[in-house]
């Protein structure tokens, strides 16, 4: 690695982070080791991804920094692997033997980034801040989202189909009569399910129907029904 400053780059980067080396050279793992705890970053060593997976730390890593080419399954066909077990890392190659082709394979299946060996500290610091951005952000979105099905697993079954009327532009009458129920009870219902779900208004109530997957309900003939409501 060519050596290049290494002030501030990590400075936004929590220091419970871990980032995990896959290299056979145990120069590289340790120089690497070396280099990331000088800005605060933990990190661990290991000679192939058989021996990350037997480590079990793949499941706390934040970021890998792995080796094309590896003994036994090499850093292409592991990112492959994790894709198909969906497990979502942000990955780093590093290779001493790399080609357009190889690169321009791994930054469409997600790699932060494809160094060429020798790489100056900087580029290899630069790369690990963004992954671990990038990472951060990704785990605030999945805790978001288990936080939103947890209040959506509060609602009633009468609140969840009051809820895709509402999401679907049927009005509280419609909903009514759809449903069965007096116009009250469908309002009782819909102002329980936008408190529960933390939802402010319609469109924020929506979003979060788009992010559950909630399904919509058939509006063919609404208007029909909204004209005869109204006469």
């Amino acid at each position: 690695m060519r050596t290049q400053s290494t002030d501030g780059p990590m400075s936004n980067v929590s220091n419970q982070s871990l980032v995990c080396i896959v290299d056979d050279d145990p120069h590289i793992r340790d120089g690497l080791k070396l280099l990331f705890e000088s800005v605060g970053i933990s990190s661990i060593g290991f000679a192939s991804t058989r021996d990350l997976l037997k480590s079990q730390q793949i499941g706390v890593a934040n970021c890998l920094v792995l080796d094309v080419r590896l003994p036994g399954l090499g850093g292409l066909d592991f990112q492959e692997e994790l894709a198909k077990s969906r497990i979502n890392i942000p990955i780093i190659f590093i290779t001493a033997h790399g080609d357009v082709p190889m690169s321009v394979k791994a930054m469409k299946a997600g790699a932060v980034e494809f160094l060429i060996k020798p790489f100056r500290e900087q580029d290899i610091l630069d790369a690990v801040r963004l992954a671990l951005e990038r990472d951060g952000t990704q785990r605030s979105k999945n805790q978001a989202l288990q936080e939103l099905k947890a209040r959506f697993e509060t609602l009633s079954e009468r609140e969840r189909e009051v809820m895709k009327y509402v999401v679907s532009g049927f009005l509280n009458k419609q909903t009514a009569v759809k449903m069965r129920i007096s116009e009250i009870t469908v309002k009782v219902h819909r102002h329980n399910l936008m408190n529960k779900l933390d939802a402010t208004s319609l469109p924020d109530l929506v979003r979060i129907a788009d992010v559950l997957g909630v399904s919509r309900v058939e509006t063919a003939g609404r208007e029909s029904e909204d004209r005869k409501l109204r006469s």
